[in-house]
């Protein structure tokens, strides 16, 4: 078994290429999963989604938490790089925002079934929590101050606020075909609008 630190990344040497793009895969194909059936999803299913065996999984990732935190760490670290290339390639600083709070949301709704895993000991899943503090509040505070600059948002919103109500639309909706919580973000996304 490999160590790994709090992140669920492996301790020690580099890895080699193959090695990263395996992991690369897995880690795509395990959101994916994630997504569509829960966390507690066979690995079977995530290695044919990856085009791997089942013991590449555990070669990578020696446990279902160790993976689980991988992915969830994977996805946080996309969301918050995003942001830099959203906003230099974006029309306005709120259309930068507006997709960065897609991705965020995209991030939400692959997390099913993570609060019954994160119920367990592991430091990894406990630490998961203030790392998606530290990398997207900072995120979403650049991006909300760029539109408020602006002219084209309200100022003076805070970055965990948003991030936090975004979050609670996002809640349950993966458990009610007659609830869109992408339509109701995106009503609040708009709300943040300066009156013109």
């Amino acid at each position: 078994m490999s160590r790994r630190d709090e992140g669920g990344k492996r301790a020690g040497r580099p890895q080699r290429a193959d090695a990263r793009r395996n992991e690369e895969a897995l880690l795509r194909a395990a959101a994916a999963v994630f997504a569509a059936s829960g966390v507690e999803a066979p690995v079977r299913d995530i290695a044919a989604g990856a085009g791997v065996r089942v013991g590449t999984i555990y070669r990578h990732f020696p446990t279902r938490a160790d993976l689980v935190i991988a992915v969830y760490r994977h996805q946080v670290d996309a969301c918050a790089e995003a942001g830099p290339a959203l906003l230099a390639g974006s029309d306005t600083p709120c259309a930068a925002l507006e997709r960065w709070i897609d991705l965020f949301v995209d991030f939400l709704v692959t997390k099913h079934g993570l609060a019954a895993v994160m119920q367990s000991d592991n430091a990894g899943l406990r630490a998961l929590h203030a790392c998606f503090l530290d990398r997207l509040v900072p995120e979403c505070a650049r991006l909300l101050e760029a539109a408020a600059a602006s002219g084209e948002l309200r100022s003076g919103l805070e970055p965990y606020e948003l991030l936090r109500g975004v979050g609670n639309l996002c809640i349950g909706a993966d458990g009610d075909s007659r609830y869109d919580a992408r339509r109701l973000v995106a009503l609040l996304v708009a709300g943040l609008r300066r009156p013109q």
